[in-house]
């Protein structure tokens, strides 16, 4: 152990400091993790032959420092705490203590002083743990100091058996093939892809598999150990060192691990290395470096991802994410391919839809009725014939087959997922892979204390005592009022959004109406709707950023035990409020929007003058399908990928900047021109976990499933933009961020359910746009049902329905007309009856013929999806078969394996002790031939001889 405390045997140390800048200063021993912290020394100490410091004056708070020594005489921190509390001046109790002065403290120094040695102490116990620590001296008056810590053999072997951490034997079994057909489709597929595989080192026996199980010291003999600085790889070695750090306490405060520790600011961060830089003319190949060149790099785009590299050197956790990533983007392609077909389809059939045909044709001179009060003339149908014609190229028979066939996709990814899930679990030994403890989280541990503390006035001794000691129900109380409380105020926030757009459309729509330019009055609708659209989007990413921190303080509020339940819960609230953001304002132009606009003459109005808003003469589809896409395509541009790169860098710079005008205070002149691994990864950001990864594919995996009837191009823009997002997300993780702990999952958790909750509600809610939203039931309800000829002729003139102008309210009418004819009936999208009709103006019997219709078809539309999803989840298997016999394979292979190591062990105990038998029976019969031919001297005669027969016949 290096024991770096005492500054006089560092002169010049930092020198001679480990090339690759990932060992000790001896080369040797591997830096397994690394603190970091920021110390300020409150007063100068003694220099070698120089004159005592004087004591900095300060408050008249009273501190107990050390003059640089070992630390081994220092005041307990209870004491020194008793000496500030009764702010004493004198050291009556300490007489003749060399080494120790009195000097007068801030505030801050006395904070300074108490974080320094709760580091020493914390540092400690990591010794008495076994860890081998070493330290940077503190030779400035403030700065950055890194404590390196290494984990010997024994530490390593006796916490990979306490945390059951699986590792290879020396045996190896043979992985069983696929036979047939299958095997022939395999091979050809691994030919035609090779140029898309990354250049990674693979097995060299793809057939083999080394069986793995859980360390034991005991059954040393079965794992292949080699070398034992080797044996465990890098990711393993920072996982046990994280654990003693999570487990190991210090007195002061009652601090449970280096969670608490960073909490309270003693330490500014913990984070193993990475495996030295990923580019640069340094020849020597390391892990980070090959994941650079073969996934994390934009040129390397059309490969497969290394997930085996990507697991050993991250962890299975954020394996498993990248794994699901790859799958999903690859899901993608067959949806963008059919959405790209539908798409198509609109456009070769837009010559030879009636409809839009009937809609364009000037002869028709379907007269409509004023959009707007006073101020908006008549107009004629036909002037909507580009939104007509542009509503056809989604809204057509083609979009309810996609409908079906996304649900089906959804469905088949996720059975796929679990598949693949299951397939990386066996090969990555996660099969009966035991949920391990998990330690308290900081909060929990703080707010425990304090509740035992208010229970009954006990000292920091007896606070162990009451173990069983919980937070209930009650003691999280406020933290659930406030998160109900908070929740619901932030989901009518996001209405209230949405409606303060509408308000927006409206009284804008009412405004360019007044215009006196020709030009600006009859492209009202598309200003209004590009305008709000941009307007949505902006507050939708505002909101977005907001709703992501209240998640986070609301589930810190209500205290989860631990990291995990903190997770999940934070993940729920997250989701909740981020879905409701990014889908209020689509959910309102898919469903409410023109459904309570009233009739001419008995119009809704909202703020005494301003009438409700009403689709397009095509339908509202076409304006769903544009908030759909720039929201979609806003989301994924500016948030997912200016933000993910550009916000890293600001932190990233802002910290190096912050060292550096810290660090140029002072110059140090041992200072290393070359800065070390640990210097380099503190500069970059922390890894703060995968919610916000996952969160943004959620949220675009509703986009490409919820809505998907009103925009078949989805799919496109989602796999266009995981092209870079996988890239992105795999440059961050390798340039950009520290080197995040590795966890051990088996699957990614709660995301699952949540993809499986919007599969299901995509199929409810793409039955609603079709039977709803766009004019599928409506014309076919007609050619059925009202057409004479069985065609869509005349279907335009069966939606409209008449007005009698005459009837307009007073003050309602258009002021100076200059339509061309004298107007006495204009017509409107509705079912109703007609003027001259008994019941005029009320719904006719179309319109509940057709209202029956798109509620059948719902049900039906539902019904037959959702069973033909449960069919395709019971034909696919979740278990492939071929991991099935594997894992009951495995099983026996591991029985066999140990009963003969078992047995082969009995022989050699056996043979051993046979051999040991053997010796004693000889060693004892020549001691008794030594002693019988001694006792047959002493008798004999002197010069007289006995003979060697005679001899043997005494003994």
């Amino acid at each position: 152990i290096i024991n770096n405390y005492v500054e006089g045997t560092l002169t010049g140390m930092r020198d001679k400091a480990s090339p690759s800048g990932l060992h000790f200063r001896d080369s040797k021993r591997k830096v397994d993790y690394v603190l970091a912290y920021h110390y300020r020394r409150s007063l100068a100490r003694h220099a070698p032959g120089g004159a005592p410091p004087e004591p900095w004056r300060g408050s008249p708070s009273v501190a107990l420092v050390s003059n640089g020594g070992t630390g081994k005489g220092r005041a307990e921190p209870q004491q020194q705490q008793q000496q500030q509390n009764h702010g004493q001046r004198a050291l009556p109790e300490w007489p003749g203590l060399p080494g120790l002065e009195l000097v007068d403290l801030s505030p801050l120094d006395v904070l300074e002083e108490e974080r320094r040695l709760q580091r020493e102490e914390y540092e400690r116990n990591l010794l008495e743990a076994g860890l081998e620590i070493e330290k940077d001296p503190e030779n400035k008056s403030q700065g950055l100091s890194f404590v390196r810590i290494h984990a010997p053999w024994q530490v390593l072997s006796r916490e990979a058996e306490l945390l059951k951490i699986k590792m290879p034997t020396k045996k190896m079994y043979e992985i069983t093939e696929e036979k047939g057909i299958l095997k022939t489709l395999n091979e050809i597929w691994c030919k035609l892809t090779e140029p898309l595989q990354p250049q990674v080192p693979q097995q060299e026996n793809t057939k083999m598999k080394t069986l793995s199980y859980p360390f034991s010291r005991e059954k040393i003999y079965l794992y292949n150990i080699k070398d034992k600085d080797t044996f465990f790889d890098n990711a393993t070695r920072s996982r046990i060192v994280r654990e003693i750090l999570k487990r190991t306490s210090t007195k002061a405060r009652s601090s449970m691990g280096i969670g608490t520790l960073i909490a309270n600011n003693v330490y500014d961060a913990a984070y193993p290395l990475h495996d030295g830089e990923y580019e640069g003319q340094n020849d020597d190949m390391n892990e980070r470096k090959l994941l650079y060149q073969e996934w994390a790099r934009y040129g390397v785009f059309y490969k497969f991802q290394p997930i085996d590299l990507i697991r050993k050197y991250f962890g299975e956790k954020i394996g498993l994410y990248f794994a699901w990533l790859g799958l999903y983007t690859e899901f993608l392609i067959p949806s963008s391919v059919v959405g790209i077909i539908v798409f198509l389809y609109g456009c070769i059939t837009i010559e030879s839809d009636i409809p839009s045909k009937e809609m364009c044709d000037q002869r028709n001179a379907f007269t409509m009725c004023p959009l707007c009060d006073k101020f908006c003339d008549y107009w004629n149908l036909s002037s909507a014939c580009a939104t007509a014609r542009a509503s056809h190229l989604f809204d057509n028979p083609a979009t309810v087959f996609f409908s079906i066939f996304m649900a089906l996709w959804a469905t088949m990814f996720l059975e796929q997922w679990k598949r693949l899930q299951m397939r990386l679990s066996y090969f990555w030994d996660l099969t009966g892979l035991e949920e391990e403890e998990e330690h308290p989280r900081p909060e929990y541990e703080t707010k425990l204390l304090q509740k035992k503390l208010k229970k009954k006035n006990i000292t920091s001794e007896n606070l162990n005592e009451n173990e069983k000691e919980k937070l209930t129900c009650s003691d999280r109380m406020p933290g659930y009022a406030a998160n109900f409380g908070l929740i619901l105020f932030m989901v009518m926030l996001a209405f209230s959004a949405v409606f303060g757009v509408i308000v927006y459309r409206i009284t804008t729509a009412a405004a360019l109406s007044f215009s006196t330019n020709e030009t600006t009055r009859s492209n009202v609708r598309v200003t209004v709707t590009a305008t709000a659209v941009i307007i949505n989007l902006v507050v939708v990413l505002i909101l977005d950023e907001i709703y992501g921190a209240v998640a986070k303080w609301l589930t810190e509020i209500e205290i989860p035990k631990t990291e995990k339940i903190f997770e999940e819960r934070l993940i729920l609230k997250a989701f909740l409020l981020k879905f409701v953001n990014s889908y209020a304002s689509i959910f309102y132009v898919a469903f409410f929007k023109g459904r309570f606009v009233g009739r001419p003459g008995r119009y809704v109005y909202v703020f005494e003058g301003y009438r409700m808003e009403e689709c397009a003469p095509g339908g509202c589809l076409m304006e769903l399908c544009i908030q759909l896409s720039i929201i979609m395509l806003g989301k994924q541009l500016i948030q997912n990928n200016l933000f993910e790169i550009g916000i890293p860098k600001l932190k990233k710079l802002f910290r190096k900047l912050k060292d550096e005008r810290t660090e140029l205070k002072e110059m140090d002149t041992n200072q290393s021109k070359d800065p070390q691994q640990w210097d380099l990864d503190y500069i970059l950001e922390p890894f703060t976990g995968l919610t916000p990864e996952y969160m943004e594919m959620i949220i675009q995996f509703g986009f490409v499933t919820l809505f998907v009837a009103s925009f078949p191009l989805a799919p496109v823009f989602a796999l266009l933009n995981n092209i870079i997002e996988v890239r992105l997300d795999a440059k961050k993780f390798v340039t950009e961020l520290r080197r995040p702990d590795t966890v051990r999952e088996k699957d990614i958790g709660i995301w699952y359910n949540i993809l499986s909750g919007i599969g299901k509600l995509s199929v409810i809610i793409n039955a609603f746009v079709i039977a709803v939203t766009s004019d599928f039931i409506p014309r076919l309800m007609y050619q059925y049902a009202y057409s004479q000829n069985g065609t869509m002729h005349g279907f335009i003139n069966h939606t409209l329905s008449y007005f009698n102008v005459s009837q307009l309210k007073a003050g309602t009418q258009p002021e100076n007309s200059l339509f061309a004819q004298e107007v006495s009936l204009c017509r409107f999208k509705d079912y109703r009856e007609p003027p001259w009709s008994p019941h005029q103006y009320e719904f006719s019997k179309q319109y509940w013929a057709v209202l029956s219709a798109r509620l059948a078809f719902v049900i039906l539309f539902q019904n037959l999806v959702m069973f033909l999803s449960v069919l395709v989840d019971w034909m696919i298997p979740d278990i492939p078969k071929d991991i099935s016999e594997q894992i009951k394979k495995e099983k026996t292979v591991l029985v066999d394996f140990f009963l003969k190591e078992e047995h082969e062990k009995l022989k050699l105990m056996e043979s051993l002790m046979a051999r040991d038998k053997q010796k004693r029976r000889s060693g004892t019969k020549s001691k008794r031939s030594r002693a019988a031919s001694f006792s047959q001297c002493q008798r004999s005669p002197k010069g007289s001889f006995t003979s060697f027969s005679s001899q043997h016949t005494v003994v």
